[in-house]
């Protein structure tokens, strides 16, 4: 379970997160959605620790992550995995080798098993042949399939997904969502999933996290979300000013 307790963030003197707090449950498929600008990357990289909060605090299975140390950081992180906008893959490795590194790195896995763990990896997001084909070499869908594959490779209890279908078509947009929802069901994986899209909040999440303005001024589950009668979340939903 991560719990997220009145974290406040800024930069530049500018505030981005104002007094957050919210709990995350194993097995959620949370959703967190709003105007670009408002800070939810921000609030997704205070979850396993990339960014720390100038004050409040974030606890990962009752673990404060804000001040403890570097290994203790990793150790908690070992139970995570993001997968980034744009796959983040290092562009002088192979498919295979990127999977192979973060499994290296988060796991105690033999190098005797890797290979096995890369293949059950790929063969999840249906891409079982390319791993001996470098990043320049697949499409920005498939980048993001293998960012996905990376990620569930080392076996994590949560995934962060930030923008997972930013820049796809609609039938690969669809094939992300349904590769998200799946993973979630079949791994029992908790998931946070950053995202504009209005299909994927619908398809991949059972609760949302809404923010204005470094606030939250929505959480509770999807179906409530389309129900309220706010006028900023209605705009934000239909892109109708009323």
């Amino acid at each position: 379970m991560i719990k997220v307790r009145e974290i406040n963030k800024a930069f530049s003197n500018k505030n981005i997160l104002n007094n957050i707090s919210f709990d995350i449950s194993n097995g959620d498929s949370i959703a967190i959605i709003g105007q670009s600008g408002t800070g939810k990357s921000v609030l997704l990289k205070h979850l396993n620790g990339l960014l720390r909060p100038d004050s409040g605090h974030v606890s990962v299975d009752n673990v404060l992550i804000n001040n403890v140390s570097y290994n203790e950081l990793q150790t908690i992180r070992k139970k995570m995995a993001m997968v980034f906008q744009f796959g983040a893959l290092f562009d002088s490795m192979n498919v295979g080798d990127n999977i192979a590194l973060a499994i290296q790195s988060s796991t105690n896995l033999s190098n005797k098993k890797i290979p096995n763990r890369i293949n059950k990896s790929l063969d999840l997001v249906e891409l079982s042949d390319i791993k001996h084909l470098m990043p320049s070499e697949i499409s920005g869908g498939m980048k993001k399939r293998v960012g996905i594959a990376r990620a569930i490779a080392i076996n994590p209890e949560y995934i962060l997904y930030d923008e997972p279908t930013t820049g796809l078509d609609p039938i690969t947009t669809d094939k992300i969502n349904q590769l998200i929802k799946k993973i979630s069901e079949k791994k029992k994986v908790t998931s946070v999933i950053v995202t504009h899209d209005m299909k994927t909040l619908r398809f991949t999440s059972n609760k949302v996290i809404m923010l204005h303005e470094g606030n939250i001024i929505f959480n509770d589950k999807t179906d409530m979300l389309f129900k309220s009668n706010d006028k900023f979340i209605q705009y934000f939903l239909t892109g109708e000013n009323k």
